[in-house]
């Protein structure tokens, strides 16, 4: 069944979540659970995504293809292909878990943030959350001709803080924006790093349970960087969870618990940080020096050791 935005895992997301098998550290692709306990934040279950494009296609697809294309081609109308955005996703993701999530462009890392975010529907499968995740620049409702200072207000109170919430943490978060005296300018005014330090700052304001990162730390100076890590870190540490995307494998690296990766759609690897990220750097080194074949079959290689995570005594 589709949804408009990401379920509720737990009726209250402070109340203590319940346990279920835990699967052991080297179990992320085999899907063997044991028994120790785990507090779900994010169940990603069977989750594809499909969009329908047009294309001019070719000669060679027109025969593949057949008939309908080639009609739709001699009145004019553009063929109709599929895209598979993501096929057979499955995941679950624990509270105080940092998860990165690497892959290509146009992998699907992207795609799958949205759809637990709630901002787009899946073509099949389902999200659960403990909480409605935020995706920062999504669930901030900032406005550009307001200042920065009063944006900070309006945004930690759209997001269900009262006043006096927002002046306990209103000094905190000046100083993760770091704006100076542009604080007081409209956010019309501010560059594209300005702005992402303020969504940030008010993004993260309110502890959030499941906290969505795509690229957001990407327009910011080494300062700002710094500044993001720590906040993370201590979202993390409260028992929230953050899904990060990113291109630098540096800070995915420095910052995550758990690495994922996708490709084409489809998850290649999902566990050790470490481990994850020098074959996906292998995997890009290959491409990088033109070896496609050989990329796919290490690519190959990696995804046929993966297999999705067991939970609750089967497969999500």
């Amino acid at each position: 069944m589709p949804m408009n935005a990401a379920d509720s895992l737990f009726e209250d997301p402070k109340a203590s979540t319940p346990e279920t098998p835990r699967p052991r550290p080297g179990d992320r692709h085999s899907g063997q659970p044991q028994a120790a306990a785990i507090r779900p934040a994010v169940v990603i279950d069977d989750v594809s995504m499909v969009y329908t494009v047009t294309s001019t296609g070719s000669e060679e697809e027109d025969q593949v293809h057949g008939a309908r294309r080639l009609a739709r081609r001699a009145l004019g109308r553009p063929p109709i292909v599929k895209n598979h955005a993501l096929t057979g996703v499955r995941l679950l993701i624990e509270q105080g878990e940092f998860v990165g999530f690497i892959g290509r462009n146009g992998s699907g890392k992207s795609t799958l943030m949205n759809i637990v975010a709630g901002q787009m529907n899946p073509t099949n499968g389902r999200v659960w959350a403990v909480d409605r995740p935020a995706k920062l620049g999504v669930n901030v409702a900032l406005v550009p001709a307001l200042s920065g200072d009063r944006n900070i207000r309006l945004g930690c109170l759209a997001q269900g803080m009262t006043p006096g919430e927002v002046d306990e943490v209103f000094d905190e978060l000046v100083e993760i924006a770091a704006l100076g005296k542009a604080l007081y300018w409209p956010m019309k005014a501010y560059s594209s790093g300005m702005a992402a330090r303020l969504r940030f700052a008010v993004a993260t304001a309110t502890n959030p349970h499941v906290l969505i990162l795509d690229e957001a730390l990407s327009t910011g100076d080494a300062q700002f960087q710094a500044r993001g890590q720590a906040r993370m870190q201590e979202i993390r540490k409260n028992a929230g969870c953050v899904m990060f995307v990113s291109h630098s494998m540096s800070e995915i690296r420095n910052l995550c618990t758990r690495v994922v990766w996708i490709d084409d759609g489809h998850v290649v690897m999902d566990g050790d940080t470490k481990d994850v990220v020098d074959r996906y750097d292998k995997y890009m080194g290959l491409l990088a020096d033109g070896n496609l074949l050989s990329a796919r079959a290490f690519r190959d290689e990696c995804a046929g050791q993966y297999r999705p995570l067991a939970w609750m005594g089967g497969s999500l």
